[in-house]
């Protein structure tokens, strides 16, 4: 992700960039030292997405300051 955002780690803490679900669940963190998209939480499919064939779990990645 911070490589995508042309961004270097340090901004990771420097510009709060953080990953938000629309869940109460945060299934998604960005790595501290890579910069790396990772699951936070085990993702169960079956219990999200019970009846629906395609499963969609969406997620922000919230930058503060300019880009």
């Amino acid at each position: 992700v911070v490589k995508d955002l042309g961004l270097q780690l340090p901004a990771l803490r420097d510009r709060g960039i953080r990953v938000v679900s629309e869940t109460t669940t945060q299934y998604f963190a960005l790595h501290g030292k890579t910069g790396h998209l990772v699951t936070a939480e085990r993702i169960d499919r079956e219990q999200l997405c019970r009846l629906v064939e395609k499963c969609v779990l969406r997620c922000e990645l919230i930058v503060e300051g300019e880009m």
